[in-house]
């Protein structure tokens, strides 16, 4: 379970590890991501809050998942790239996947493979999953914004202690896999809110908010008692109809427990949250760790009111000294069956299925040809992705690659046209929005021509 760090003490209104609500609240508000609450307030304020709160979970593969082995496998290849791996049928006529994925097997009616991603940079960086674009090149001087900064910036927020933008995703050893990118041009105000933080000088995987535990809270018992009296006094008095908005909204996250309920996993059904699988606490190397139930945090913040959640899972470069590609492929495959099939089952049984997307993809795929250390090299020529929900048209696959899964040979797949349909799920037409950036130049949430994938519309 995602815990915050802090004393061991327990009580009915503390964490399991005996972290009050206050105290992450207050934690929170002051030190998430390191953002400043006015800034974010003040774009939401002028952004406006959506009608529809329609969400999307993107959940990133550190390293470069094997194209050739989850989702695109080629059995008639010769042994030297068709690898270990048999495929198997799924509950869809003429759909294989890898037998080490019974689960979304049987539910392959509820997913989309992309087996023709034709344009990955090549860098080993969460970049290009995070916000579309290339990493390389001229670039704004800003910065890219991660992809839910646009989502915050157009639609605000759904409840106005939970940010619209969140970020699960673990600070990692290769640096570049464990960004989520920032706001860019869109400003810091539409930033990914960053909830999870490493102990400095640990390796934990503990939720923290920059480093703070309980313990180096203790001497601010005071300043919190004086925040819970200022907060009865203002609502026994009736201040609070004459705060402006943006007061309002930063008392909401600091006085309300919407967010840290959302992350408090002893809150869920034990029966649903078993199914996800258990955690594996331990970081792979340079990579993050395989906390599983993060597909059940994920959940938990969108029903709370969050837009856009992205989380890195795992670590997936896997040939020579970082570790054999099939002796790892079956320790982590089946875990990750279970933890997805988990998500897009709670979803459906929710009702959410219709307003939720899910990606899982990596920065590029594998090469075909097995090295001499039985593992697959960085191939950026093709590269894989699985979407499920948001109402699109489950049940197919989109696009092909040749006979030794080389290059696409069918509906080529580019990043930017998975991201204008995840914009096109949750209501935003890519399209049409153009943002002047500082230096009044006209930005994009994608380049313009590229257009939504149609098949799944």
């Amino acid at each position: 379970m995602l815990n915050i760090l802090g004393s061991s003490s327990r009580n009915r209104d503390n964490f399991c590890d005996g972290v009050s609500r206050r105290g992450f609240l207050k934690i929170g508000g002051m030190a998430c991501g390191g953002l400043s609450l006015a800034q974010m307030l003040e774009a939401d304020a002028q952004a406006g809050t959506g009608s529809n709160h329609r969400a999307i979970i993107n959940i990133y593969m550190p390293g470069g998942p094997s194209h050739i082995d989850l989702w695109d496998l080629k059995p008639e290849a010769p042994k030297e790239i068709r690898g270990d791996f048999r495929p198997i049928a799924t509950n869809v006529p003429g759909i294989e996947i890898c037998e080490l994925f019974p689960r979304v097997a049987q539910m392959m009616d509820k997913f989309i493979p992309v087996r023709s991603i034709c344009d990955a940079d090549g860098r080993h960086d969460a970049f290009q999953c995070m916000t579309g674009w290339r990493k390389g090149g001229l670039q704004p001087r800003e910065g890219r914004p991660n992809f839910g900064a646009w989502i915050s910036r157009a639609q605000g927020r759904v409840n106005e202690s939970v940010p619209p933008n969140v970020s699960l995703t673990y600070p990692t050893g290769h640096r570049e896999w464990g960004e989520t990118q920032h706001g860019g041009f869109l400003g810091v105000a539409n930033a990914p809110f960053r909830l999870v933080e490493k102990q400095p000088g640990k390796k934990s995987d503990n939720m923290v908010l920059k480093g703070i535990s309980l313990e180096r809270l203790r001497d601010r018992e005071g300043l919190r008692s004086s925040f819970d009296r200022f907060r009865r006094d203002v609502d026994s008095s009736g201040l609070i109809e004459t705060m402006d908005a943006y007061h309002r909204q930063a008392l909401g996250i600091l006085t309300t427990s919407t967010l840290a309920d959302a992350l408090d996993l002893s809150k869920e059904d034990p029966r649903v949250l078993a199914r996800y699988g258990t955690n594996n606490k331990s970081y792979q190397r340079d990579g993050a760790p395989k906390m599983v139930q993060n597909f059940c945090i994920a959940r938990r913040l969108i029903e709370a009111g969050a837009r856009v959640i992205s989380m890195n899972y795992s670590r997936w470069d896997w040939h020579g000294s970082d570790g054999l590609n099939f002796p790892r492929s079956r320790q982590e495959f089946p875990l990750l069956d279970q933890g997805l099939s988990a998500l897009v089952t709670d979803l459906h049984e929710r009702g959410l299925d219709r307003d939720v997307s899910i990606v899982l993809w990596g920065e590029f795929g594998r090469t075909p040809k097995i090295n001499k250390n039985n593992s697959r090299d960085h191939w950026p020529r093709v590269s894989c992705a699985m979407l499920a929900g948001g109402d699109m048209a489950t049940g197919q696959v989109i696009g092909s690659t040749n006979r030794k899964g080389e290059h696409a040979v069918d509906r080529p797949v580019k990043f930017q046209e998975v991201f204008a349909t995840l914009y096109k799920n949750v209501g935003i037409d890519s399209t049409s929005v153009r943002f002047f950036d500082a230096s009044g130049i006209p930005q994009y949430m994608v380049t313009p021509g590229i257009e939504p994938i149609h098949e799944v519309a």
